[in-house]
């Protein structure tokens, strides 16, 4: 039987951060932009707790409230912001976000 080690969530994690990247760096679609930024989040997320328990200390789980709490609030305002560019321009395509004025 295989043991699950800490080497296999930091590859998993690893995994996930490189998709989230070429996700921001490839897609044009803010909407997607914005989901690749919660992965990046979510795989920083699973190494921290990964290490976290490795190493048998709690601050690796205590950023982790911290990193849940910033991605909440990027996804409130970004979606927000996404809205109101949404109503001005009628389109959420990254390239025609060259001026972030009314």
């Amino acid at each position: 039987m295989l043991e699950i080690t800490p080497l296999h969530y930091t590859a998993l994690s690893a995994a996930l951060f490189i998709i989230g990247v070429i996700g921001v760096l490839v897609r044009r679609n803010i909407i997607i932009i914005f989901m690749s930024i919660e992965l990046i989040l979510n795989a920083v997320n699973i190494n921290l707790v990964a290490l976290s328990s490795q190493l048998q200390n709690l601050v690796g789980q205590v950023f982790v409230v911290f990193v849940i709490a910033v991605a909440a609030a990027e996804a409130a305002v970004g979606l927000g912001i996404i809205i109101a560019f949404y109503r001005n321009k009628e389109t959420v395509n990254i390239d025609e976000m060259s001026l972030m004025r009314w």
